[in-house]
């Protein structure tokens, strides 16, 4: 019998070596060095901030990331200069729906040009959606 079980989240095809290379030679990287408990971290996206470039799905080593058309109601919660920065950029936003699978490496958070994201630590006993 085979054990079905696996200890950490498969890793993602999706990212690039040499930007992943970079993000991780970076000083001011936060997290845990991907030795976080799943879940125990999750990625917050600032979206007046984001520009939808994609880097952090480049560098997410497990596949916490998405860029997306922005929803409605995220929408209208921008800022005026969100909502132009969103525009401008084509209706998209970056999205964590796979947070639960972040290990709080840091990657992303270092990788981002625009800043727009933070990695927060769950309480114990909260949920990370």
């Amino acid at each position: 019998m085979t054990d079905q079980t696996e200890p950490t989240p498969p890793l993602s095809k999706r990212t690039k070596a040499a930007k992943v290379r970079e993000a991780a030679q970076h000083p001011k990287r936060p997290g845990a060095g991907c030795k976080a408990e799943p879940g125990s971290f999750v990625p917050v996206v600032d979206r007046n901030r984001c520009e939808a470039k994609g880097d952090c799905v480049e560098v997410c080593p497990y596949n916490v990331f998405d860029v997306a058309p922005i929803s409605g109601d995220d929408f209208r919660a921008l800022s005026f200069l969100g909502r132009m920065r969103v525009r401008f950029h084509g209706m998209k936003t970056a999205y964590t729906p796979k947070s639960y699978l972040c290990l709080a490496c840091g990657l992303c958070v270092v990788a981002c040009p625009e800043r727009a994201i933070d990695l927060v630590e769950v309480a114990a006993g909260d949920s990370a959606t």
